[in-house]
Order: structure tokens, then C-alpha cells, then sequence
């Protein structure tokens, strides 16, 4: 991987800044291109300033993208960048398909145009839709029941197509739910960590017995890099832990490792059309590439759950930057 000149979409926010942390240490030369919405925060990547390039565009612009692509000339691209809270997708879709859809259009366009090596897009398990029983492979059908899942698939399809009629080098990542430091707090364990240290109420969607496989950032990054290197053009990868747990099991995992009664637990009205469990067979990637997580969910939240102790004012502060928007 080293002096890779690689450009990353959405390099500010969570599972972004830690591939650029990553990359950083690795050797490679990267460009961070983030449009630094709510989400996205450049605190993340303070232990490797300077050692990055930076740029603060929208990857829908594709006159100001064609420039950077012109100026940096990638040899790699990595697409990070997206609208990820379903919560916010139900309300509002069309901030999702701007940028899940269009964005990876512009992408894809510029990665052609300028002869890109390989182009990596980081999906989601939850184009898959949910499965009851058993694991979804890649050759699942594609099934998205949110708006956000939806705009996700369709870019999905959209690289598919390019790799088909353009032989567009992708490759397409489709990782379970990442957790870890530097998480945005709308997520359930960020989230829930916020509301236990100010003694409020932690809201349960329904009775908490949604499924979700749980992968820890650091271990989803190392999966990235190994896609990067020996992944195969066209191919798609799903990237996940087998560490399966029912929400309300996590929540009350955090609230005894922050040592805080279980009464702070508050079950809500469930999410209009929540998935009950995604789960993948990530049988490919552990076989072909040799990837396979390393930190086990107890250890990846004690990890998670204590960073966000001792960083609470990030959070805090990140809350009151929303708000003020």
C-alpha cells in the first residue's frame, strides 16, 4: 500500500477517518475529500494533520471534482461519502438520493475519465433488506425496505452497470453495522452512552428485539484494505463479525459497563418498516482474502463505551452544532 495515491470520499466521518488514519500509517498518500455536513468533523483526523491532503466539496459537484481528480490524479478511490441515518431518510429522502445516487454517479464518471485503478464503494448489509433465518451472500437478492437502504442499492446497481459497459474497476463493500470511537451520536450505542451519562432516558424502538450484526470500525477498515489489495474488480464483498445481538441486549451491555441502573431504559414507537435482522455470510472475503475480524463485541464495546466516557464533550458539542443548523 505504500505512497498509493488514494482519494477518500467522506474522509471526515466515522468509518472514513479511521481508513484515513489508517492509510496515514501505512504509507499512502491521501486526499480527503469531505463536504463536513453534521455528521462529518475533522477532529477525527487531528493525529494525522498535515499528513493529508484536504478538500471541503460536495461529490455531487462535478466541475469542482473534475478538478481535484485532475489536480491529485488517484490512483485509488474510496466512497465513504453518504447520507447514512434511515431516522432522517423516512423523513426527508431526497438528500439521500442526491447524494447515494447522483454522488456515486459523479464518481463514477470522473473515475473513468481519469483512468482510476481501482474504485471502492462502501455499501451497506441493509440493501439486502432482512432475513429471518440463515445469512445473505452476495448473490442475495437486493430487497431495501428505507429510503436510505433504497438509495443505497440503487447506487449499487448504478456500479454494477458501469463495471458491465464501462469496465469501471469496482469493487462494491457491503459491511455490517460498524461501532467504535468517533461515532456520531444519532447512532443506537453512541447514542445511548449520550443519554446514560446525563441520566436520561434511553429510547428502545419497539421492544428492542431487532437483530443486527455488529463489526467494529477498525476491524471493517482492515477488510477495506484487504479488498484493496486483493480484491477483484466487479466482485462484492460483504464485510461482517458474526457477532449478532438483539438491541436491547446492547443496551443493556452499555448501561452495566457505565455502571447506571437499567430503569434509564424507555421502549418508543418502533421505526416505520425496521428490519428485524440482517446478517451475512462473510465466508468470501474470510476465504479468498484472508481477512477476519479481530476484536470480539464485548471487547469492541467495553473499547466504544469507554472513548465515549472520556470523550463526552465531543459529543455534546457535536449535538449543539445540529441543533444550531
Amino acid at each position: 500500500m505504500r505512497r498509493k495515491n488514494i482519494l477518500v470520499t467522506g474522509g471526515a466521518g466515522f468509518i472514513g477517518s479511521e481508513f484515513v488514519r489508517q492509510a496515514v500509517a501505512k504509507g499512502c498518500m491521501i486526499i480527503v475529500v469531505d463536504k463536513l455536513t453534521y455528521a462529518g468533523d475533522l477532529n477525527r483526523l487531528k493525529e494525522v494533520e498535515g499528513r493529508y491532503s484536504f478538500y471541503k466539496e460536495d461529490i455531487c459537484d462535478k466541475v469542482k471534482m473534475k478538478t481535484i481528480f485532475k489536480k491529485e490524479k488517484p490512483e485509488i478511490v474510496v466512497n465513504f461519502a453518504a447520507e447514512t441515518h434511515v431516522d432522517r431518510s423516512i423523513q426527508d429522502a431526497s438528500p439521500f438520493i442526491e447524494a447515494n445516487v447522483k454522488g456515486v454517479q459523479v464518481l463514477l464518471d470522473l473515475s473513468k475519465k481519469f483512468k482510476v485503478k481501482k474504485f471502492i464503494h462502501i455499501s451497506t448489509d441493509e440493501v439486502y433488506g432482512e432475513i429471518k433465518k440463515g445469512k445473505f451472500s452476495e448473490d442475495s437478492g437486493l430487497q431495501p425496505n428505507s429510503p436510505y437502504a433504497a438509495s443505497k442499492a440503487a447506487a449499487d446497481l448504478l456500479i454494477r452497470a458501469y463495471v458491465r459497459t464501462h469496465k469501471i474497476p469496482a469493487i462494491i463493500l457491503r459491511p455490517a453495522n460498524n461501532y467504535g470511537p468517533w461515532q456520531y451520536p444519532e447512532k443506537l450505542i453512541p447514542l445511548a452512552v449520550s443519554k446514560i451519562l446525563e441520566n436520561k432516558n434511553v429510547p428502545v424502538y419497539g421492544k428492542g428485539i431487532n437483530i443486527r450484526e455488529w463489526l467494529y470500525v477498525g476491524d471493517c477498515v482492515e477488510g477495506i484494505f484487504s479488498v484493496i489489495r486483493k480484491g477483484i474488480a466487479g466482485e462484492i464483498y460483504n464485510i461482517g463479525s458474526g457477532d449478532e445481538k438483539k438491541n436491547i441486549y446492547v443496551v443493556k451491555q452499555i448501561i452495566k459497563i457505565a455502571n447506571k441502573p437499567e430503569k434509564l431504559i424507555k421502549f418508543v414507537k418502533d421505526r416505520p418498516g425496521h428490519d428485524i435482522r440482517y446478517f451475512l455470510d462473510s465466508s468470501k472475503i474470510n476465504k479468498e482474502l484472508g481477512w477476519k475480524k479481530k476484536i470480539c463485541f464485548s471487547e469492541g464495546l467495553r473499547r466504544t463505551v469507554e472513548w465515549c466516557i472520556v470523550h463526552r464533550k465531543w459529543a455534546s458539542d457535536k449535538k449543539k452544532q445540529k441543533e444550531k443548523k
